[in-house]
């Protein structure tokens, strides 16, 4: 994305990006606490609007880098940015006796995705909504990620960053739950942890 915004004249520094764009998040959050699931476009629309005020784009700018964002995601996946931790939480994981999967509300490509990321050796299994068409919050979901475990729903932990649709919907599926929650928008009704790196421990304590 900082690509993108470089290549229409906005000069922005990764780290600033980042934080911009999780701030962006907020408006998903509202939004889905309002009953969306998450995935309609006119709500990715109003978070990409958001995102790009927020990046210094000008209103005049907006549609040209809406476009330009559209056209790279049909091409590129534009969600494939891990942070340099994430193989090191994985292994860690991995050391714990811990097994991975991962769910995914997608549009077909999460298992590519996790590929150009880097991660997908990681993760025994891929369910994508787009793929078996269902999506989170729906029960039926999370139950096919504890079947391809072979485990029960009580010994699974989900993990995921929007309240309603993942921790909500793990916790009425009967899986364990934490909310990855880096504004902390949530600590009060959910068990959360502020970024991945902190998952091994938090587990650990759990145990």
């Amino acid at each position: 994305m900082v690509d993108i915004l470089r290549a229409e004249g906005i000069e922005i520094e990764v780290d600033v990006f980042r934080r911009t764009e999780l701030n962006a998040r907020r408006v998903l959050h509202d939004r889905i606490e309002e009953g969306s699931k998450g995935t309609e476009p006119e709500l990715w629309g109003q978070y990409f609007t958001t995102l790009f005020a927020a990046c210094g784009v000008h209103e005049e700018q907006t549609a040209a880098v809406g476009e330009r964002v559209r056209h790279e995601h049909r091409s590129d996946h534009l969600w494939t940015f891990s942070l340099p931790h994430t193989s090191e939480v994985f292994r860690r994981l991995g050391e714990g006796g811990y097994r991975v999967g991962v769910i995914s509300n997608a549009d077909g490509r999460m298992e590519d995705a996790l590929e150009v990321a880097g991660v997908r050796e990681h993760v025994e299994f891929v369910i994508d909504s787009e793929l078996v068409g269902v999506e989170k919050p729906d029960p039926r979901i999370f139950e096919a990620g504890c079947s391809a475990l072979d485990l029960p729903p009580e010994a699974c932990v989900y993990v995921g960053d929007l309240y309603p649709v993942d921790y909500v919907g793990a916790k009425a599926a009967g899986l364990q739950a934490v909310l990855l929650d880096p504004l902390g928008l949530h600590t009060e009704r959910a068990e959360t942890v502020a970024d991945l790196e902190e998952l091994p421990d938090w587990l650990a304590r759990r145990s």
